[in-house]
């Protein structure tokens, strides 16, 4: 007589494999969501970028630099950039300079970069803003 043969996974190594995937996931998630918040640091960039270019469109009819309601109006340039993760705003603008910056908002909060800022001649990478590894 033939003895009958049992198959499948014992208690032991079902909990083996669930130890395994949760050290896998615990390595995993962060690496995911900075690597997330460094994707998301273009939004930013783009929307500054699409600002100073804007700027320089209304500087070129004018003879002052705008402010976000000017250029919303003029060239439809939102105080969000276009995914949402930064808050835009004009916050020095006189007749031959301003500063446009770009603040994370909502899950792109807690980003190391922080605050990116831009200036009529290039991007401001000195005090509080992002820093020009940042800005790569």
């Amino acid at each position: 007589m033939k003895s009958k043969q049992e198959t499948g996974f014992t208690l032991i190594e079902l909990l083996i494999a669930v130890v395994i995937i949760a050290v896998l996931t615990s390595v995993a998630l962060p690496a995911y969501q900075d690597f997330v918040k460094t994707s998301r640091r273009a939004d930013a960039r783009n929307a500054l970028f699409g600002l100073q270019v804007s700027q320089e469109r209304y500087r070129s009819n004018n003879l002052t630099y705008a402010t976000l309601a000017q250029l919303t109006s003029s060239y439809g340039i939102s105080s969000t950039s276009e995914a949402g993760y930064y808050s835009i705003a004009v916050t020095v603008n006189t007749a031959s300079t301003y500063t446009a910056t770009a603040t994370p908002a909502g899950s792109q909060t807690g980003d190391d970069c922080g605050t990116f800022a831009i200036t009529n001649s290039r991007p401001d990478t000195s005090g509080s803003y992002a820093d020009s590894d940042c800005w790569r």
